[in-house]
């Protein structure tokens, strides 16, 4: 059975049992015999608290899904590995191999639809490759145009999109996927690599990132399914982080600037704000889920780490209806 998040419930009584998602909570209400709907939200302050430890320990890993089911591919060991590992809440189970062995590709999708496109398999040269994961086993997908390593991912298995990264230089070009091929997208205004991915498609959002020189930048973009605009700035610059959430509920946490970080900044559509901090300082690790209950996993922190954090805010009822 699926964990449930910790749930505030405010200003209704007599709710005996109560199944609550990101945006609507149910409850039956024994008194007048009915199904009772109330529109949900987050509030306070998110914490982070440790989850099941990965199988295999490993940084430049990927990541997708919720986090209840998430999915995690590829990373670096001591050469760049093939193995795919699924969260389920609790504990990484061992899944499919990719196919081509990399570590820093784009992720997007969710555990039984995941897609993977690009990456590298060292020698500082970028991959094309796309795979796409059913839950059991990948399969070759449609290549990149720009074969690239370190962009960011973001969207499902079938409207997917790979933005920026390195070909031995940072890139800006964006690409979309339709669940066959690759087109190209509006170009992102800063070229850069090793950034934060989250949303759709259509409302994507990249943050931080290296672009010239460490610490790395502050900067974030929003994409409307046609070109980049500017958003609000991080509050911390660097490159390596993980991210979770949408455009405008966004997470991200962890990173590198002159040495690794445990910040966490959560943002609302226009501005960041400070969270709280990770347990484990690291980088180059992975992230999924949404802001108000994210994960992260793997990364480097003096060794390639195996932990695995998941963040969680409390649910409070905003609204009901009877």
């Amino acid at each position: 059975m699926a964990k449930l998040q910790s749930t505030e419930i405010v200003g209704v009584a007599n709710r005996p049992a109560t199944i609550c998602s990101n945006s609507v909570c149910m409850w039956f209400d024994t008194t007048n015999t009915k199904i009772v709907f109330s529109c949900c939200g987050y509030s306070g302050a998110g914490v982070w608290s440790v989850g099941g430890a990965m199988i295999t320990a490993r940084y430049g890993l990927a990541g997708a899904g919720t986090q209840n089911v998430g999915l995690a591919a590829g990373g670096l060991v001591n050469a760049p590995v093939s193995c795919t590992e699924e969260y389920d809440g609790t504990s990484w189970a061992t899944g499919g191999l990719l196919i081509t062995a990399k570590n820093f590709p784009g992720v997007a999708g969710i555990q039984n639809a995941g897609l993977a496109a690009g990456g590298t398999a060292g020698g500082g040269v970028g991959q094309s490759c796309t795979e796409e994961y059913n839950g059991t086993s990948w399969t070759a997908g449609g290549a990149l145009a720009t074969a690239r390593y370190v962009p960011a991912g973001a969207g499902t298995q079938n409207e997917a999109l790979v933005a920026g990264g390195y070909t031995g230089i940072n890139v800006s070009c964006t690409e979309e996927y339709n669940g066959t091929s690759w087109t190209a997208g509006g170009s992102l205004i800063t070229a850069r690599r090793n950034k934060a991915g989250v949303g759709t498609q259509n409302a994507t959002l990249v943050a931080g990132g290296l672009a010239n020189a460490y610490p790395g930048t502050t900067c974030t973009e929003e994409y409307n399914g046609t070109s980049w605009s500017a958003g609000g700035n991080l509050i911390t610059a660097r490159f390596g982080l993980a991210g979770a959430g949408t455009q405008n509920e966004t997470l991200v946490a962890a990173g590198y600037t002159n040495f690794g970080v445990s910040c966490t900044e959560e943002y609302n559509g226009t501005s960041w704000s400070i969270a709280n901090g990770l347990i484990t300082i690291r980088y180059y690790l992975t992230g999924a889920g949404s802001q108000g209950a994210g994960f992260v996993a793997g990364g480097f922190s003096n060794a390639n780490v195996t932990c695995t954090e998941e963040y969680n805010k409390p649910i409070v009822i905003i609204d009901t209806i009877k």
